[in-house]
């Protein structure tokens, strides 16, 4: 167990805000470009496609590197001066908004948002390992769960503060879009990313993580691969990030074809999709907190309320109409409830709630109206805890290899991309519609089923006790 000095949790959990700021902020880009630039909805995915393969692109380039040079690479550098490098490759990737914005380039625009993603690869590889290792790596996921919290508080806000600033630019014609209103919001994240890269590189964040080695420490950096628990993960993090990013990036088309909601009210029903995800995370946060078993069962209840608090009142203030989303607390409590039943276990969690996934996709499949759009958008909520799930189980027993794991974990973030792409081809009127590419996301679920099936038995027989130790909140 690796003890990390007072406070170095809170600031390492810091960089989750500017991933889910960025990510969820594209789903406001996808709709704005897809009119102004007189996009196919494929062509319009390629703003996910662009940042969510610049984690693969970076992957690949981490573990190329740590092969030549025979090395993990964080393990040279230091974690501390890794996560700065990430920052400062982001922050270049936002100067690109000022060409783009001043050309009005599609191309420029999701070259600088590469680049972004480029950066957050580096930053993710470091991140994570060191969260789930910076405490009892039995409660991991429980710790994954709230940095992912934090994650969610961007990806609330961001959509709100992005929207706010395209549409007080966006003229009356069809295809006019004021660049300039898009480039400032990403200007002022790229000066964040600075002055955190110069925090993270002073911080008490641990440098190294300690690692128990393994027989096959030495061996060829491919050989990883044989561990099935990381194999497997490794497709079940491209599916979830799959489902995740292409349920909320084609939520807007479905919405404008089916309920002829108009770009500029789009912004509240993307936020309450990232911020389901917030309310999971939160909800599942309560365990990692060393406090009495009495008081985490009432944060279980407490935590998803503020979350869905804090985005009734981002939306307010922004001026949106909030009173319509009341019934979406229904939904809260089946997941809470759900929460309590897996107990902290990553294995039953990640099940129950993949399961409830495909439920709430074939709910929004068949059904029409709203029931649809608080269906579609209860994915989030199922979604919630699924990273911190599958991050744990699939660098389990990986040892001193821990980081060449993430790395590859990391790389499969393209799903993103990949599944919103598919998505988006299979929206098209001649060949499902918009409604039935949903099943796109249901069958992401199955294999994320199928995975927790499948890795208790593959965990049991490396003696990897999962089960038993994130048991209980």
């Amino acid at each position: 167990m690796q003890k990390a000095p007072k406070g170095a949790l809170a600031t390492l959990i810091s960089i989750f805000f500017f991933w889910g700021f960025v990510a969820a902020s594209n789903d406001i880009l996808i709709p704005v470009f897809k009119k102004a630039l007189d996009l196919t909805q494929m062509q319009s995915q390629l703003i996910s496609f662009a940042f969510y393969v610049a984690y693969t692109v970076g992957s690949l380039m981490y573990f190329a590197i740590s092969a030549i040079m025979k090395r993990d690479i964080l393990n040279s550098l230091g974690y501390r001066n890794g996560l700065a490098l990430g920052l400062l490759i982001s922050a270049c990737g936002t100067l690109l908004f000022i060409p783009a914005s001043n050309t009005a380039s599609f191309e420029l625009l999701i070259s600088g948002l590469f680049i972004v993603g480029l950066g957050f690869s580096l930053q993710q590889i470091a991140a994570n390992p060191l969260a789930i290792q910076m405490g009892d790596p039995a409660t991991g996921n429980q710790r994954l769960s709230l940095a992912g919290g934090i994650n969610n508080v961007g990806t609330t806000i961001g959509p709100v503060i992005v929207s706010f600033a395209i549409f007080g630019g966006i003229g009356s014609g069809p295809t006019t879009l004021d660049l300039k209103a898009v480039q400032i919001p990403y200007l002022v994240l790229g000066a964040a990313f600075v002055l955190a890269a110069v925090m993270f590189k002073f911080s008490s964040v641990p440098d190294k993580i300690e690692t128990v080695k393994s027989d096959d420490d030495n061996a060829s950096l491919l050989s990883i691969l044989k561990y099935p628990q990381l194999s497997m993960g490794m497709l079940a993090i491209f599916l979830y990030v799959g489902v995740e990013v292409s349920t909320a990036s084609n939520l807007p088309e479905f919405m404008k074809q089916k309920l002829g909601t108009n770009e500029d009210a789009i912004a509240p029903f993307v936020s309450l999709f990232w911020a389901s995800l917030m309310i999971g995370r939160w909800t599942s946060a309560a365990g990692s907190f060393n406090i009495s078993q009495s008081l985490k069962s009432k944060l279980n209840i407490i935590l998803p309320f503020a979350a869905f608090g804090i985005f009734m009142t981002v939306n307010a203030i922004a001026g949106h109409a909030v009173t319509d989303f009341y019934p979406y607390l229904g939904l809260v409590l089946v997941l809470i409830a759900a929460d309590k039943i897996s107990e902290g276990n990553p294995i039953k969690q990640l099940l129950m709630y993949s399961l409830l996934g495909i439920v709430a996709l074939l709910v929004g499949i068949f059904a029409t109206g709203m029931i649809s759009v608080f269906a579609f958008m209860s994915v989030g909520l199922f979604c919630s805890t699924l990273w911190p799930c599958i991050f744990t189980l699939g660098i389990a027993g990986l040892g001193s290899r821990t980081n060449t794991g993430s790395s590859l974990l990391i790389m499969m973030i393209m799903g993103g991309g990949f599944v919103s792409v598919a998505q988006g081809a299979l929206s098209d009127d001649a060949v499902l519609g918009i409604q039935y590419s949903y099943f796109v996301g249901v069958a992401c679920f199955a294999y994320l089923a199928f995975y927790a099936y499948r890795v208790k038995g593959i965990l049991k027989k490396q003696n990897i006790q999962i089960g038993e130790m994130a048991g209980g909140h």
